[in-house]
């Protein structure tokens, strides 16, 4: 009689990803109402977009009495030096939001994803978060230019000492403190062989988890995800009594679970398909798949509960909105939460619409001038006049921090609006 496969102990305050189909990593598409409204759709879990450790490390954790959230800001200079910034009062200094939590509707199921290259500074940077999450998750696949360049995402494969040097350094001195998991995720490398040495490695240094992104780091989304290598992988992360959890071109529920008993997995990621509509993570038992209205104006509901950052906000908007809808250019061509819940004809949310618009301080364009001086001594969290003028100003992309997938729109889709950076895998 063969005895069970071992498994590596789930910290007190961590969570196992065994049997869980969850949302990936996603710059832009991560953001605090598209976790949300994935855990209201039956999301088992959430990742949040990966965030660098240089752009964490600094930031002040302020719990927001008004929106019943966690949010980590920082000084911005906003042309002025950081010795200048330092002399201003506090309540003269204005705050860039670089992370959003809302601890009673997602802490014990977030993973927040961390971009390092270096574990001094990635210890110090979950250290941050820590205690308002489920657990940290190092990225270790972005393929983009700006984060190998840093050392960073799809450049530790490649430096597979260091990897594993970060996660050790997280395990100790983050996971076991705080009692909460932590874990990779990677790409597979050109040959079975040399994925199977780098796992072998990773599972040794006491992490719980393990995803892995079924391309290689040259590969582009639109090349179909490779999964040969899957089984092996599992049965190595099983081998160790660490989850392993797949990622690539998973469409549903429903397919997530038939691709993780075909390959032998304990879970699976939803990227793209979250991204267009989060109800993808349904049961048949739920109804599956909603219309699209039905989600969209959940999801501008949950928005402005959150005060999201309208540039967000809107690029969200053009991804879950069909191109071919008489509602996709009003929107597309929408300068406030007003203006977009007009379009959709959400009346309910009128009154809310605008008293986030005054909060963000998103003006009509013939008051941009006049709003870009603020008051002494109210501190903008959320937004700043340089950030509202980009809201209008041109085509913008976004990295599917999962899938790599970066989207072109002729219409005036903006960032997330950080002013400090947050890449993604």
């Amino acid at each position: 009689m063969t005895s069970p496969a071992p498994r590596v102990p789930i910290p007190k305050h961590g969570v196992d990803y065994r049997g869980k189909v969850v949302l990936a990593p996603m710059v832009r598409s991560g953001e605090l109402p598209s976790r949300l409204l994935a855990l209201k759709y039956s999301a088992d879990l959430v990742w949040g977009p990966e965030t660098v450790d240089r752009s964490l490390i600094g930031c002040t954790r302020y719990a927001n009495p008004h929106l019943q959230t966690i949010d980590f800001t920082r000084p911005t200079a906003n042309g002025i030096s950081q010795s200048q910034i330092d002399q201003l009062p506090p309540e003269q200094r204005h705050q860039a939001l670089i992370y959003r939590i809302h601890p009673a509707r997602e802490s014990a199921r977030l993973i927040f994803q961390l971009g390092t290259s270096r574990p001094d500074t990635a210890v110090a940077a979950a250290k941050l978060v820590a205690r308002d999450v489920a657990g940290i998750d190092v990225n270790s696949g972005c393929p983009k230019p700006f984060s190998m360049k840093g050392g960073m995402g799809a450049a530790l494969l490649k430096d597979p000492d260091r990897l594993c040097a970060i996660l050790r350094a997280l395990v100790t001195e983050v996971g076991q403190v705080y009692e909460i998991g932590i874990s990779v995720k990677i790409r597979i490398l050109d040959t079975p062989e040399e994925t199977r040495a780098l796992v072998e490695r990773l599972v040794k240094t006491g992490i719980t988890g393990l995803t892995v992104h079924c391309r290689t780091t040259p590969m582009r989304p639109r090349e179909r995800a490779i999964r040969e290598q899957l089984r092996m992988i599992a049965g190595v992360c099983r081998e160790a009594g660490i989850a392993c959890v797949m990622n690539g071109d998973v469409e549903n529920r429903e397919h997530a679970q038939a691709l993780m008993e075909e390959f032998g997995v304990d879970g699976a990621m939803i990227a793209t398909a979250a991204e267009k509509n989060p109800s993808c993570f349904r049961t048949k038992e739920e109804g599956s798949l909603l219309d699209w209205r039905e989600v969209v104006a959940e999801y501008v509901k949950t928005a402005l509960e959150v005060h999201n950052k309208w540039g967000n906000t809107k690029f969200l908007l053009g991804q879950m909105i069909p191109g071919k809808q008489s509602v996709y250019r009003p929107v597309s061509q929408s300068k406030s939460y007003e203006d977009v819940v007009k379009a959709l004809e959400l009346k309910s949310l009128l009154d809310m619409a605008r008293a986030v618009d005054q909060a963000l301080q998103i003006r009509p364009k013939e008051f941009k001038v006049e709003s870009k001086k603020r008051p002494n001594g109210v501190p903008n969290l959320t937004s700043n006049a340089k950030r509202n003028k980009e809201d209008t100003s041109g085509v913008s992309e976004a990295i599917d921090s999962s899938e790599g997938i970066s989207h072109g729109f002729p219409t005036a889709m903006t960032p997330s609006g950080s002013s400090v950076p947050a890449l993604s895998v």
